[in-house]
């Protein structure tokens, strides 16, 4: 049994993280979490949908990392479930919160995969693909921005959103570099080697 647990502790996703930490806070059900989840911006950290959230705490409620502590219905609606995060629930986010900070993983992002498959475009092509993506970036900071000014406003303390800084400056830093890559093709600084063609053999 302490193998399965611990094994259950370092198998933890980002989203069953995301749902010790709301419960932590106080006991919820899996639509409220969602809400919040979206309300807080944490749906540009972690891949958000109701039907992976509700299988997640189902996942957690089996490994008795939470529990149900009743039911309550609104109207019409469908019967929803209050849950509360147990102690070894708690333990386990301590746990993984600290390993994972500590220990650095590579994550295998998609974009060093299409980088390292670029040279398949055409020069004038990659570059304007690397223009497309900036236009993205930007405005993709332009709503974290946003979100960390309303944090501000709102006087949330500082570890609370902290990882949106944290990925903003990466964001930052890769639109630099994007911007560097696409002058160093221009100015042919950057050797771009045409796309090769295959003939056909007769």
């Amino acid at each position: 049994m302490e193998h399965s647990v611990w094994r259950m502790m370092s198998d933890l996703t980002p989203l069953a993280i995301a749902v010790l930490a709301l419960l932590r806070e106080r006991p919820m059900h899996a639509y409220e979490m969602y809400q919040l989840l979206i309300s807080r911006q944490n749906h540009r950290l972690v891949k958000v949908r109701p039907g992976s959230l509700y299988h997640t705490v189902e996942r957690l409620a089996r490994h008795e990392y939470v529990r149900a502590t009743g039911t309550e219905r609104a109207g019409n609606r469908p019967e929803r479930t209050t849950y509360e995060i147990t102690p070894s629930g708690g333990e386990a986010l301590t746990e993984r919160v600290e390993s994972g900070i500590e220990k650095f993983v590579y994550e295998y992002p998609l974009f060093p995969v299409m980088l390292s498959e670029a040279h398949n475009l055409d020069a004038d092509d990659a570059v304007l693909r690397f223009r497309r993506r900036i236009e993205d970036l930007d405005h993709w900071l332009t709503d974290v921005d946003r979100a960390v000014a309303g944090a501000r406003a709102t006087e949330v303390p500082e570890p609370y959103w902290m990882a949106a800084d944290y990925v903003r400056e990466q964001v930052v830093a890769e639109r630099a570099w994007l911007t560097k890559t696409i002058e160093r093709i221009e100015s042919k600084d950057l050797e771009w080697q045409p796309r090769k063609t295959h003939s056909k053999t007769q």
